[in-house]
């Protein structure tokens, strides 16, 4: 009895790779694969995707670390930080397993951009802790500015 052997099968490799050129989609089976993906994606996955992207962001522009030193840019800080700090109750509502973290990493932004320079009486100074704070608006010069500490009953 004699053995039959079968070439081996050659590996094959994608068309791309063989030097072949691929087809580049259409713009409307971009728009289609678009559309496919647009049906898929939550609002809430956003909003989280986008609050942990603005933390991230917010830290480098606080320059607080040498390799971020070169992009500080305390105003845009104060930008990602309002925005965190408008979007936090959203958070609380979608993701409340996820709230704590976030309202750490806040803490965490707002001290850097504190530390790097950043002043809440500047115009673009960021809401930090929500209620009670100035938002932005400066007090007149003869007031004091009100307290930061929350107190029952006031």
């Amino acid at each position: 009895m004699t053995e039959e052997t079968t070439p081996p099968e050659e590996p094959t490799v994608p068309a791309a790779e063989a030097g072949e050129s691929v087809a580049e989609p259409t713009e409307e089976q971009m728009r289609a694969a678009l559309e496919e993906e647009m049906r898929r994606v939550h609002v809430g996955d956003v909003v989280i995707q986008s609050v942990v992207s603005l933390i991230n962001i917010g830290a480098r522009r606080t320059g607080s670390t040498p390799d971020t030193e070169a992009e500080q840019d305390l105003t845009q800080a104060a930008i990602a930080i309002d925005s965190v700090t408008a979007l936090l109750p959203v958070v609380e509502q979608l993701s409340p397993e996820q709230a704590g973290a976030v309202r750490d990493a806040l803490s965490q932004l707002q001290l850097a951009w504190v530390k790097a320079g950043g002043k809440q009486t500047s115009s673009a100074g960021p809401v930090g802790a929500g209620e009670g704070s100035s938002g932005g608006v400066q007090e007149p010069p003869d007031q004091d500015p009100p307290s930061r500490i929350w107190v029952p009953g006031r």
